[in-house]
């Protein structure tokens, strides 16, 4: 039986997983996860399980092995209820990349070089394919902020920025505080993409993104900051 994955010399093996339908919008992000299980054996028997009912595109070992389980071209099963910029079918138009690791519940900590050294040709290749915006290589967590945490704190979104991959760290936060008061940031966050329904919880999501030094939920003035200069950034043409 021929496979249904085209050839592609960044992906070690394949390991076709049931849990996939069709895209409903063209693909225009990436979200990042964490399979929060260990061995990786088990989160792709889980992935490949049609009673769970859950999938990614890829999953990418700690030793750098990357698998591919749906074609890009599928609608793979990872984002959940989510919404992001406008987007409340994440499924349909993201690609859903999970990073073997165990997560908060197993034990949290640094990603492996080799993972995330597998992880960026990849993401580069996703990238320059679908013409991603670089704000829209998200976490699991901006995406659902109410429910997920993963990749987490110590996820290396430098490493992604240096190659053009993510929004960078803004590089100025001398412009003051915009915000009025809690309800303006979170009407910022908003437009900035994030869920807010569960305020404290967004506002967490976006440190856990931008400020991973302290995750309390408190919009102080160094996240108000950084959502400024984000916003700038945006609006003036230099983020996308």
């Amino acid at each position: 039986m021929p496979s249904p994955f085209p050839r592609d010399p960044l992906v070690h093996r394949e390991m076709p997983s049931p849990n996939w339908n069709e895209r409903k919008c063209p693909i225009n992000m990436v979200v990042l996860h964490y399979t929060e299980m260990k061995p990786v054996e088990a989160a792709l028997e889980r992935m490949c399980d049609p009673a769970a009912e859950v999938s990614a595109h890829y999953c990418i070992t700690e030793e750098g092995e990357v698998i591919r389980l749906v074609p890009e071209d599928k609608r793979a099963w990872h984002a959940g209820k989510s919404f992001w910029r406008g987007q409340a079918d994440v499924n349909s138009a993201s690609v859903g990349i999970e990073l073997d690791h165990p997560g908060h519940a197993l034990g949290y900590r640094p990603f492996a070089d080799a993972q995330i050294e597998a992880l960026i040709p990849l993401l580069d290749s996703i990238v320059r394919r679908y013409k991603i915006p670089y704000a829209n290589v998200v976490a699991h967590s901006d995406i659902a902020p109410a429910r997920k945490v993963d990749p987490g704190e110590l996820f290396p979104w430098d490493r992604l920025a240096r190659y053009k991959l993510c929004l960078p760290q803004p590089e100025r936060l001398d412009l003051g505080d915009p915000f009025g008061n809690d309800g303006a940031f979170l009407l910022a966050l908003e437009r900035f993409g994030y869920d807010i329904s569960d305020p404290v919880k967004a506002i967490e999501a976006f440190q856990r993104r931008w400020r991973p030094d302290v995750i309390d939920g408190l919009p102080d003035g160094e996240c108000r900051a950084i959502l400024f200069q984000l916003l700038l950034d945006r609006d003036e043409g230099r983020a996308r």
